[in-house]
């Protein structure tokens, strides 16, 4: 069998890191045929847009797509690239898992951690109204008159919207997770002390779910700020945890450090049609060309996507050589290093070839 899977090197380091990805995957023996779509600074003279419409169409065509990272441009009326995908293929499960490796230089040894973020609400819906602007006066007055509530009139605005249907999909989505990868607990983060109506709904539908899966899967549920001090103190005692966009963002960087950097952090996109995977970090420019960069982490998304569409003898394959690479200690990027300066760092290539060499 093969399958028809969307490719978008990126910018900056996007086309080197991909290249080495390509090559693993290639190398586990899964048959896939590569549709190459380029986005980002590189359309923005051929197409006036970062994001071209064949790029779109490639992905609703082969429901499959892994993606380098991508540099958003200012002033194209896109927010960022990442975020466009999202809302436009309703991508609404961000799925990052952050898993401690041997060899990766951390304070922790033992965290296994999968974030379910919802991708499509919050504060990041983009539902914002410009200090100073005769519609965000409209809206303070209104604002005012409804709530009692007295906004300060040179204010920015942002709307959180919070859904039922957003919040039970994503929170639907980390319990069969669970289920699926014999997982024992998911924590629903929320700070629903003080925001009662939208963190709130969060939480209220997140117990509603979590009611039918009683015996199978361990409900906790977490104030946000309190969750963060319980990640750094007792990360072990965390599994799957399921979150609005927002706290999603930011603690899926945080678990990232848990396990040494984003360098070592995948990342999933999935909705109900389609799935778009790629690394968590962003495009490093200053490093474009240079064979420098470690490129685990787009392998490893990899792994997730090859997972995805079933062939989880090959993810489990290519994820044990990248573990077996990184832990040997020798055939690694810089960052591996403890001195970010030894000489025997080796390439993005060069890197990518010796994963391909322990799974042969």
């Amino acid at each position: 069998m093969s399958y028809n899977i969307t490719l978008i090197p990126g910018d900056g380091i996007g086309p080197e890191i991909s290249d080495a990805m390509v090559a693993c995957v290639n190398a586990t023996g899964v048959k896939i045929n590569w549709d190459k779509q380029d986005a980002g600074m590189s359309q923005i003279e051929k197409c006036g847009t970062p994001l071209p419409d064949s790029v779109i169409a490639s992905i609703k065509k082969n429901k499959i797509a892994i993606k380098g990272p991508i540099v958003t441009p200012v002033g194209t009326g896109f927010r960022s690239v990442n975020v466009a995908l999202r809302k436009i293929l309703d991508l609404y499960a961000c799925v990052r898992p952050c898993k401690s490796y041997k060899g990766v230089r951390s304070r922790y040894t033992d965290v296994d951690i999968v974030i379910f973020r919802e991708n499509t609400e919050d504060l990041y819906a983009g539902i914002e109204f410009e200090q100073g602007k005769k519609e965000t006066l409209s809206l303070i007055d209104n604002i005012d008159k409804l709530s009692g509530s007295s906004i300060k009139r040179d204010s920015g605005i942002s709307i959180k919207p919070i859904s039922v249907q957003g919040t039970e999909r994503i929170v639907r989505a980390a319990f069969e997770y669970a289920v699926a990868n014999n997982r024992k607990r998911v924590t629903a983060v929320h700070k629903a002390n003080i925001m009662k109506y939208t963190d709130g709904l969060f939480l209220h539908v997140a117990r509603e779910v979590a009611k039918e899966y009683e015996g199978k899967i361990e409900f906790w549920d977490l104030i946000v700020d309190n969750c963060c001090m319980q990640l750094v103190q007792r990360p072990e005692t965390m599994d799957v945890m399921v979150l609005p966009n927002l706290y999603g963002d930011i603690l899926s960087d945080l678990c990232a450090g848990l396990v040494g950097g984003l360098g070592v952090a995948p990342g999933a996109n999935i909705g109900k049609d389609c799935a778009l995977f790629e690394p968590t970090h962003g495009s490093a420019p200053k490093y474009t060309g240079l064979n420098k960069v470690n490129p685990c982490a787009l392998i490893l998304s990899a792994v997730l996507m090859l997972r995805h569409i079933g062939e989880k003898q090959a993810a489990d394959k290519l994820e044990k050589a990248v573990a077996s690479v990184i832990a040997e200690g020798k055939s690694v990027t810089y960052d591996f290093k403890a001195d970010r300066n030894d000489p025997t760092a080796v390439g993005t290539k060069e890197m990518g070839e010796a994963i391909i060499a322990k799974m042969r």
